[in-house]
This record gives structure tokens, sequence and C-alpha cells, in this order.
């Protein structure tokens, strides 16, 4: 309240933040669960 210069942060920045976060979020669960649902077991069973 004192301070010279003040900014207000409005309630929709922690929106998109947490909206954006969890976009991200849900783009590489899904992306890394598609990656291992088509993956071949056979092939990575040779490796080991």
């Amino acid at each position: 309240m004192n301070y010279h210069y003040r900014t207000d942060i409005s309630w929709w920045v922690f929106g998109v933040t947490c909206g954006g976060a969890l976009l991200i979020t849900l783009i590489t669960v899904s992306f890394q669960s598609i990656k291992a649902a088509t993956a071949n077991p056979v092939k990575s069973l040779r490796s080991e």
C-alpha cells in the first residue's frame, strides 16, 4: 500500500498459467502413453 509503484495482478493471469501448465502436462503424458502403447514389445525384449 505504501509503495510508490504498484502492479495489480488479475485473477485471469493465474487461470491462464494453470491452464497452460495443465495443457502441457496432458500433451506430454498423452504423447508418452501413445508412444508406449504403439511400441513393439519384441524389439524392447531383444535389446535387454
